[in-house]
């Protein structure tokens, strides 16, 4: 019999940079995580739309060119998740002139939990996020 691979949960994030303005204040902080075990990341592109609309691909070597922002640690990262549909998506949703992190990432943390429940006969079938703005808005809704 065949091992079963356990993963845990699958999410994405796409995050905007107005301006193309990057300051790599997370990228340690995404590094602490990777080195920790607790997010393992399967893609990760950047995703620019040009003043007029025109939406492409930034290749990281292009990110780091200041020697500030190492993003070349992640070079190569690419399970074949994010395909051009995926990146035109995202590029729809940018404003113009900006840049966007296109990021699929496993929840590792989650993976023990996974196995159990799978040992259990279980199996997870959706996951996602509540957005930061629908959670204030529900607690501005308590106290009011």
């Amino acid at each position: 019999m065949a091992e079963e691979i356990t993963m845990g949960p699958i999410g994405y994030l796409i995050v905007e940079f107005p301006g193309s303005k990057m300051t790599g204040e997370g990228l340690p902080i995404l590094v602490d995580l990777v080195d920790r075990g607790l997010i393992r990341i399967l893609d990760l592109v950047f995703v620019t739309k040009g003043l007029d609309g025109t939406i492409g691909v930034m290749q990281l070597a292009d990110i780091d060119g200041d020697g500030e922002l190492d993003l070349t640690i992640f070079e190569g990262v690419s399970s074949g998740l994010v395909d051009s549909t995926d990146v035109a998506n995202a590029g729809d949703i940018l404003e113009p002139g900006s840049s966007a992190a296109v990021m699929i990432y496993e929840n590792r943390w989650a993976e023990p939990f996974v196995a159990a429940l799978r040992r259990g006969g279980a199996q997870l079938v959706s996951a996602g996020f509540i957005p930061m703005a629908d959670i204030l808005a529900s607690l501005d809704a308590l106290e009011a």
